[in-house]
């Protein structure tokens, strides 16, 4: 059976669909941006900032089901500039462990 997952301390979805599904002990999250929770602005047009801004909404969505950032198995990130790889590689890096 499905759950639907919601949370204040993230932004609500955007679009026709969820913050993030359970099925079982699988937990699908969907559309994080980079969007201020309350209020529902893009923080910043800064990269790095951006990308606190959506690892932290996960997080938020993460801890409402009682899961962390280590729970990730995989994550898929779109960018319109390759230029600011480096810099969401340097931010991915302070919230997920190399294993």
């Amino acid at each position: 059976m499905k759950k639907i997952v919601s949370t204040a301390e993230a932004p609500a979805a955007v679009g026709p669909y969820s913050q993030a599904v359970r099925v079982g002990a699988l937990l699908f999250t969907a559309g994080q941006i980079p969007l201020d929770p309350k209020s529902g602005q893009i923080v910043s047009v800064d990269i790095s900032e951006q990308t606190r801004r959506v690892l932290d909404n996960l997080g938020a969505i993460l801890k409402a089901e009682n899961l962390t950032h280590d729970h990730i198995v995989k994550t898929t990130i779109f960018l319109t500039d390759m230029a600011d790889f480096q810099a969401v590689n340097e931010v991915y890096s302070g919230y997920f462990k190399q294993q």
